[in-house]
């Protein structure tokens, strides 16, 4: 999808946002294999806000790309998964949309200035009861590909510059049951390349995809 579509999409967000693929929302499975219809509904903590920012911006063909961070591998929250530059609302953040820009600059070095990042709104708040958190997605445009990059290692392994058309609707969504921190899931995944993205991430894209299939009058 072309920058110049996504732009005029996105130029004001609906009052009600649509909703992504259902079965993008993981499941809890029980022990004979059944999906149990609330899903995850137990919090691992007390809800914690977090903040991600979802970046479109245009590669040198004009097609639009989604900035996503694959997660080191360790002792860590979502370890190995493909996420958005993220993290959790620190008491010196005053809005989600700053926090979103801090952890950005933080993990991956973004340079909003130059890259003419602008915000446009936030997507449907997502809770991920198994970390603890409420995330409120923030969504920016910006009128350049980011230059510079670079991951913090301490959280980011990769850079990953995706397509946006691999998450519009119609795109085949990969269904997985799988053992998770001792959980059994059952989840739908975006496949791109090695990477399997899904979870809080593939919710939120799913959610844009539907967003930028709406046609504007």
């Amino acid at each position: 999808m072309r920058f110049d579509v996504v732009r005029e999409r996105l130029r004001s967000l609906l009052a009600v946002l649509p909703d992504g693929p259902r079965e993008l929302t993981p499941l809890l499975v029980a022990s004979g294999g059944a999906a149990v219809p609330r899903g995850i509904n137990e919090w691992s903590s007390g809800p914690r806000d977090g903040a991600a920012l979802v970046l479109l911006y245009p590669n040198d063909t004009g097609e639009t790309h989604v900035l996503l961070t694959e997660r080191t591998t360790g002792d860590f929250r979502h370890s190995g998964e493909v996420s958005f530059p993220g993290g959790a609302v620190d008491a010196d953040d005053a809005t989600f949309e700053g926090a979103a820009l801090r952890e950005a600059r933080e993990e991956v070095a973004l340079d909003a200035v130059a890259a003419g990042v602008e915000v446009i709104g936030r997507l449907s708040v997502v809770e991920i009861r198994v970390s603890g958190f409420r995330l409120h997605p923030v969504l920016a445009l910006a009128g350049l590909a980011p230059r510079n990059l670079v991951p913090d290692p301490r959280e980011v392994a990769a850079i990953l510059e995706v397509p946006v058309r691999h998450f519009l609707p119609g795109t085949p969504i990969e269904l997985v049951d799988a053992e998770r921190g001792g959980v059994h899931l059952r989840y739908g995944a975006f496949s791109w390349g090695d990477y399997r993205i899904w979870g809080a991430t593939a919710k939120v894209l799913g959610q844009l995809g539907a967003l930028l299939s709406v046609d504007r009058v």
